[in-house]
């Protein structure tokens, strides 16, 4: 797969590259801009809280269960198809939250719709890129591609603002339907990509399946590393808030810290490549976790506005690394044809431990405040950061 930095002058082209970065920026967009607004929509009709729950998991639960049989399917009947279908129930779920019927039972199926074609998008395009990717350049484009999704994610709730207003509630409406329109570009980006036909691969893989996969060296380790390091990213969404209002830190603050976060993620994602070229996969990996650990750690401790700054940087260009590194991992240790299930295996590893990972550190830093999460965060981060000194990173399989 071509990338940016070298002009597009390998692989399938510049055309498809930049076709399947803006596929991947704009289903975080819509995702996105979704998301939060069907929490307001939820608000604005007084739904009880128990519906405002169903409404947070519903976008997770269905897409848990199909995770693994949509990576069968995009083996099967390439990333294309898979995409094709994931952009239509995007853009049909901005239409279901678009209606405003149905009450508290339709944000939940829009949001089921919403994160059934978020999960068939995102499978179908890892699996594009692992598939389309030339030898070596695994982690350029992963790098790129989650640089693309983190710009996306960025994007989206800037939507919402611009569209909807500043006020305490947007007007959701004219927000749904700006989400509809994306829908129907992601829709036509979608109809326009064109990914290089592929052999279908039989024999051993097709026999093998997910048990093929399952056997692979290392896949654990690399599993577990990966859901930690997301779910850390999401622990520090809520709690560095709550630490900034235990600290007496204004909220323009906290919200340039996340910024700065963010930033310093998409920084490290972008120059991904050049960073395994330069310190090596697996050594990037120790490092990047690592350096998550003590930054987390430390940042929990009291400090003025001006080092946290420096710590949340530092804390963002590590977190930035666990998910594009994985992803790459995955595609060169995993037989041709098992690409699409191993990323979906990947997906359902990272959905788990969004689900489990913040209520137990939550349950075992009980009264000890937002400081005492993010200690036990830093501490998961830290023992994954052990654990990834034994993952063969820096070659295929066997290595």
């Amino acid at each position: 797969m071509s990338t940016p930095a070298d002009g597009g002058r390998t692989g399938p082209g510049r055309r498809m590259l930049w076709l399947l970065l803006a596929h991947s920026a704009l289903t975080q967009v819509v995702t996105f801009v979704l998301r939060p607004t069907s929490a307001y929509r939820a608000l604005e009709l007084d739904v009880p809280t128990a519906w405002l729950g169903a409404l947070t998991a519903s976008f997770a639960v269905v897409p848990l269960l199909l995770a693994v049989p949509s990576g069968q399917a995009t083996d099967r009947f390439g990333e294309r198809r898979v995409m094709l279908v994931g952009a239509v129930l995007l853009a049909l779920s901005a239409v279901v939250f678009a209606t405003e019927r149905g009450g508290a039972a339709g944000l939940v199926l829009g949001s089921v719709v919403l994160g059934t074609g978020h999960l068939l998008s995102v499978v179908g395009q890892q699996a594009a890129v692992a598939n389309t990717a030339g030898p070596g350049r695994f982690d350029t484009a992963f790098g790129h591609y989650t640089f693309a999704a983190s710009l996306g994610q960025a994007i989206g709730p800037a939507l919402i603002t611009l569209v909807g207003g500043s006020g305490a509630l947007p007007d959701t409406r004219p927000i749904f339907l700006t989400a509809t329109g994306l829908g129907v570009v992601l829709l036509a980006c979608t109809v326009v990509l064109r990914i290089p036909g592929r052999a279908r691969y039989g024999g051993a893989a097709e026999a093998g399946g997910m048990g093929t996969l399952l056997r692979l060296p290392g896949l654990v380790r690399a599993l577990v590393i990966s859901c930690v390091v997301l779910a850390a990213v999401d622990i520090t969404l809520v709690y560095l808030p709550a630490l900034g209002a235990d600290r007496g830190l204004a909220a323009g603050v906290v919200g340039l810290l996340l910024t700065l976060r963010a930033v310093a993620s998409m920084a490290s994602r972008f120059f991904l490549g050049r960073l395994v070229a330069w310190v090596g996969r697996r050594r990037l990996m120790i490092v990047s976790v690592a350096l998550s650990a003590v930054s987390m750690a430390a940042v929990a401790a009291p400090l003025p506005p001006a080092a946290l700054a420096v710590l949340v940087v530092l804390l963002g260009l590590g977190l930035g690394v666990g998910q594009p590194l994985t992803m790459s991992w995955l595609a060169e240790v995993a037989p041709a044809g098992l690409r699409g299930r191993a990323m979906s295996l990947r997906l359902t590893g990272n959905r788990l431990g969004q689900v489990l990972i913040p209520s137990t550190v939550g349950l075992v830093a009980a009264g000890v405040g937002a400081a005492g999460v993010l200690w036990a965060t830093a501490a998961a981060l830290g023992v994954v950061g052990f654990a990834a000194r034994r993952l063969a990173v820096d070659g295929g399989p066997g290595t």
